[in-house]
């Protein structure tokens, strides 16, 4: 479980609870019908605005945000060397025997496709055809969270619409602004909170998972085709390596030389 998803709304709660209780009581700040108007309307507007099918997936997509991060790439790329050297000593059939091992099911699907001879071209096609409809699956995902982050604020706004006509066309008793000023101010302050603690962070999250597995696919993609056209593992290796930050090329690059030298 990736921690630091868990660790950040809880501290971001936890935070917004001391402060109110330095400023005050709490229950100064509790107020059902501004809860109701910001989560009760948030939630309507993302069934108008997403099929329910994906509305009933919101579940599924918050658990993505708290597994772990994806696979190391330095990793993957060893990995894909080695299928290279088994290609490359024992012809490219000897990976057919491997892919049980193999845990990435695009990793499968493109030795499998070069095992069988496909056309390297039909191969490429078939694998990022398969990495778009990722892309494609990851962005309905993160849209949810986006469009009720855009939502809670608005819906805060309404709500506190809402208190000011109330309190405005109940002028006769003034000793009651005060209070109702403060509760119609709420509602702004539940959408603001929602917004930026829950939805807009999720939703930054998401976007990050979906960048460090597109790297990881990129990667596998790569590798196979180069596998598939018979290059040599160095040459493998140093066509992968372009995906990594420079400092992890030069240290990966290092330890070959120490590991040739010995």
């Amino acid at each position: 479980m990736d921690l630091s998803t868990l660790v950040g709304l809880i501290l971001g709660v936890v935070l917004i609870l001391f402060a109110i209780l330095l400023g005050g009581s709490i229950a100064a700040y509790i107020d059902i019908p501004s809860v109701l108007i910001v989560i009760g309307g948030c939630i309507a507007a993302v069934l108008t605005s997403f099929p329910l099918e994906k509305v009933l997936k919101l579940p599924g997509v918050f658990q993505k945000t708290l597994k772990p991060p994806a696979a190391n790439s330095a990793a993957l790329i060893d990995q894909m060397v080695s299928y290279a050297e088994v290609a490359r000593r024992d012809g490219i059939l000897a990976l057919e025997g491997l892919t049980d091992e193999m845990e990435d099911d695009l990793l499968v699907l493109g030795v499998k496709m070069a095992v069988d001879g496909t056309d390297p071209d039909l191969i490429e096609q078939i694998l990022d055809a398969d990495v778009e409809n990722m892309l494609s699956r990851h962005s309905e995902g993160k849209g949810l969270f986006d469009a009720a982050g855009r939502f809670a604020p608005a819906f805060g706004m309404i709500g506190t619409l809402i208190g000011l006509v109330a309190m405005l066309s109940n002028m006769s008793d003034p000793s009651s602004i005060g209070a109702g000023m403060a509760a119609a101010l709420l509602t702004t302050l539940y959408g603001a909170i929602v917004a930026n603690v829950i939805f807009l962070p999720l939703a930054d999250k998401l976007a990050s998972r979906n960048e460090d597995e597109l790297l990881l696919k990129t990667i596998i993609v790569r590798g196979v085709m180069s596998i598939q056209s018979g290059d040599n593992p160095r040459v493998v290796e140093q066509k992968l390596k372009t995906f990594l930050p420079p400092s992890e090329r030069k240290s990966g690059d290092e330890d070959g030389d120490m590991k040739a030298a010995a």
